[in-house]
């Protein structure tokens, strides 16, 4: 008789992955202050160490028959001028009038249309930075979402044959940890033969 398969958030193992980030960078960090390695070197062992939290998961997570739920915040609300709330407005401005026959009145107005006009490009240039950086958050959180979620949805949609067979998880886990990180190994190695 099989186990009763265990229900495992979205957001959790988000979490988890976000920590594992973490304590790999920081391990890599102080391990490395003492030694001159290069930064091939570290990224090996920031890869071996990630790799082996992600078979110790989903080998634990296949022996339990995890299954992950879908519990991350949709974006299909969300709207644009959030961060800058004002932006894509030009806020009024006063009206001076000035004698431009004097050099000082002509300076004056000249500074004033400047002003105006850089504050006009600094408003466009906000905006399209505004953009950007929206655009740049939903790609990454479009690939992070993939990686931690739809990956690991992929590989415990095989819990209910794995459950309570150590040799099983662990089989399916070394052959989904080489598949999601050998080929950034593969990567690192090919560069470093081609220099």
């Amino acid at each position: 008789m099989k186990a009763k398969q265990t229900y495992l958030n979205g957001k959790s193992v988000f979490t988890v992955s976000l920590i594992v980030i973490v304590i790999t960078i920081l391990t890599v960090y102080f391990t490395g202050i003492n030694y001159n390695r290069s930064l091939t070197s570290n990224f090996y062992i920031s890869l071996s160490i990630i790799a082996t939290a992600l078979f110790i998961f989903m080998s634990y997570g296949l022996y339990k028959g995890v299954i992950l739920k879908d519990d991350f915040p949709k974006f299909k609300s969300f709207k644009t001028g959030d961060i800058i709330p004002d932006s894509g407005t030009i806020p009024d401005l006063p009206s001076i009038d000035l004698d431009l026959d004097d050099e000082l009145g002509a300076g004056i107005f000249l500074s004033i249309v400047l002003w105006i006009v850089m504050t006009i490009l600094f408003l466009i240039l906000l905006v399209l930075l505004e953009a950007v950086f929206w655009v740049s958050v939903f790609i990454i959180l479009a690939m992070l979402y993939w990686i931690f979620f739809r990956a690991l949805k992929l590989v415990f949609a095989k819990s209910k044959d794995t459950i309570e067979d150590l040799g099983n998880s662990m089989l399916y886990a070394i052959g989904y940890t080489a598949l999601y990180t050998g080929w950034i190994f593969g990567i690192v190695y090919i560069s470093q033969i081609l220099k």
